[in-house]
């Protein structure tokens, strides 16, 4: 037996008991299962529910962002020892990129 039908077997089952009020060791004893074996069962089942959907049922969502004018943008803010260096927007990367191997030899 696959595992999908061991699955849907079992899924039959813990509907069974639930529906049938009865304890579980009642309920196992007469449908000849341990209580161990529902446990397990319920568990996995429950585990399986909670897992993501299959691609073929996920959804994708648009999503624009507004650019921001680069004069609002905060500044990156940077702190090596007590040194302290502001990026902001539209900065100069070559000339940064000095700053940093400058810094590197000093701190």
């Amino acid at each position: 037996m696959s595992f999908e039908d061991m699955t849907e077997v079992w899924a039959a089952r813990i509907g069974d008991y639930r529906a049938s009020g009865e304890r579980v060791a009642a309920w196992c004893e007469r449908n000849e299962v341990t209580p161990h074996q529902l446990y397990y069962w319920m568990r996995k089942l429950r585990k399986a529910e909670r897992q993501v959907p299959p691609a073929s049922e996920q959804k994708w969502v648009a999503l624009s962002l507004e650019e921001s004018s680069t004069s609002e943008a905060p500044p990156i803010v940077i702190k090596i020892g007590a040194v302290t260096v502001e990026v902001q927007a539209g900065f100069d990367p070559s000339a940064f990129a000095a700053v940093v191997r400058t810094l590197k030899t000093l701190c």
